[in-house]
């Protein structure tokens, strides 16, 4: 008895796509490399960079529910920033992984857009949070006498519902807009997850007004909210510059300096990924910067706000702590 592979089952797909003018149901990623120990290599970096980013987000967010001292508008911020990040790199991570040591690197055409949608959905939320988190510190440093009536538990919550709401939106729409269309083949997808231009690279006829589409999007959702980042951020140093006390100084440039550093590993690679002019684009420079922000900024957030913030620090102690005398107990 014969057995089809995955590979066997997509070249079928195309042939017949081509006989009978159904579109392809099925796709496969292209290889990170063609060499085996540079694959059990990156397999291994990425593992461990995955499984860091999981545990540093997971542990920031149970030291914050856990400690009364930081709900507050800041941390509660940081606690949907970090469960943001889990699902984030959930959805991209581990078929990269499969694809790395196994020869099933097919996905379903289904499976492809849950994957894409997943993707948009949770990155543009993430602009969005990261605009809120900056205009949550302009509201701190430069309205103190304000900030506590102005950015109250529903104000927060508001921000954050709009932030997932409109990342939903967004996605569900560029990913019923890109797969209403047609795929001619080839099957094999030129990146290692479903991502927006990758998979319209494959689409039938003329993609000219899609890829405008895009375009647009990725400017309405990136520069909007890195534009009010700015604002907030240029009238925070303002601020900060004419204070008179060198602790508050330092508090305050200790706590933006976090989130700058964030908004620029995130900022920084997706704009590049996205707001670059078609002739810009290589597939080996788009893998890295992909690579990048899916796995690399991740794990580096967590330790980011742990290093630089003596609050985190204290309460990851208290709670790790805590578990290790319960343990001992138990």
């Amino acid at each position: 008895m014969i057995f089809s592979s995955p590979f066997q089952e997509m070249s079928l797909n195309c042939s017949l796509w081509q006989e009978n003018s159904v579109s392809v149901k099925r796709f496969a990623f292209s290889k990170l490399s063609e060499v085996p120990g540079e694959c059990f290599l990156l397999f291994t970096l990425i593992l461990l960079m995955f499984l860091a980013s999981l545990m540093g987000n997971s542990v920031i967010t149970l030291a914050i529910w856990t400690n009364p001292a930081l709900h507050t508008p800041m941390y509660f911020f940081l606690t949907n920033l970090s469960l943001l990040e889990i699902g984030y790199t959930c959805s991209v991570v581990p078929k990269m992984l499969q694809s790395l040591v196994s020869k099933a690197r097919g996905i379903s055409r289904v499976g492809c857009a849950t994957q894409m949608f997943f993707f948009s959905f949770l990155g543009i939320t993430e602009c969005c949070l990261l605009a809120a988190m900056a205009f949550d510190r302009y509201m701190a440093i430069c309205v103190p006498l304000h900030y506590a009536t102005r950015m109250g538990h529903g104000v927060c919550a508001q921000l954050a519902m709009v932030s997932w709401g409109l990342g939903c939106i967004v996605g569900l729409l560029q990913t019923t807009f890109i797969f209403s269309l047609d795929f001619c083949g080839p099957c094999e997808i030129d990146h290692f997850f479903c991502d927006l231009l990758p998979i319209l690279a494959l689409a039938c006829g003329d993609t000219y007004k899609n890829e405008a589409v895009i375009f647009v999007a990725a400017v309405l959702c990136i520069s909007s909210p890195f534009l009010l980042i700015i604002a907030s951020y240029g009238r925070i140093l303002a601020a900060v510059l004419v204070m008179h006390s060198p602790e508050g100084r330092h508090k305050a440039l200790s706590t933006c300096s976090s989130n700058l550093l964030v908004v620029t590993l995130f900022y920084g690679s997706g704009s590049v990924t996205y707001l670059r002019p078609k002739s810009g684009h290589s597939p080996g420079a788009d893998k890295l910067l992909a690579l990048f922000y899916t796995a690399v900024t991740s794990m580096l957030n967590p330790i980011i706000y742990t290093l630089r913030n003596k609050e985190v620090k204290a309460a990851l102690w208290r709670t790790l702590g805590r578990r290790k005398i319960l343990t001992i107990y138990r």
